[in-house]
């Protein structure tokens, strides 16, 4: 229903935010990386929360956070079997976008579970269900833009787990493989690629 809400900065709380757009006030349920960003400005000055509507039969609950990246993850958690808002919540204040997809493609259940309500049992889930969905996409051995990759890579190699981790986050599989492909090392090791491709594809 909204893509995202940009407008003055009311309020912070332990888990939300407020912004008064239009003569509104919305409550935005947030991460903690979200309310720190919050917290970096002045109140009444201007705030973009990229924005997330949950309805359940009782209650309309709004979820907002200061990157894409956040909301992508936080979207793609809700799909999971037994995930809710207020679990997801409690992930991505524990675990940044770009190491949970790292965690997920890497069977890394101990960053998982480093979340408050993360078990052991919750984290395999998380990472059964979206490493399945992202694997699914097959690999293109080069960039839209002809950036070369290294042929034939390898299911679990750098390169496809890489790409992999930035499909997690809501990227496109071309977008992914221009990212990797523009920064990809044979020196560098798996979350510098990831980190540089989100950079680049930030800008």
């Amino acid at each position: 229903m909204y893509a995202y809400i940009k407008g003055k900065l009311e309020a912070r709380g332990s888990d939300h935010i407020i912004i008064e757009a239009g003569g509104v006030g919305y409550r935005i349920y947030t991460t903690q990386s979200t309310l720190d960003e919050a917290g970096r400005i002045e109140l009444g000055q201007e705030f973009r929360a990229y924005t997330h509507l949950h309805v359940r039969e009782d209650v309309m609950n709004l979820f907002g956070f200061a990157t894409h990246e956040e909301l992508s993850v936080f979207k793609l958690l809700l799909t999971v079997t037994g995930v809710g808002p207020k679990v997801a919540l409690s992930l991505l204040s524990a675990v940044s976008p770009s190491k949970f997809s790292l965690a997920v493609i890497t069977d890394d259940i101990k960053t998982l579970t480093k979340a408050q309500g993360i078990g052991k049992k919750m984290a395999q889930r998380i990472i059964l269900e979206l490493r399945d969905k992202i694997r699914k996409e097959q690999f293109a051995v080069r960039a839209d833009e002809g950036s070369a990759l290294p042929e034939e890579p390898q299911s679990g190699s750098r390169l496809s787990e890489a790409v992999s981790a930035l499909m997690v986050l809501g990227y496109t599989q071309a977008e992914a493989n221009r990212a990797v492909a523009s920064v990809y090392s044979d020196e560098a090791e798996l979350e510098e690629i990831i980190r540089n491709a989100l950079k680049g594809l930030i800008r």
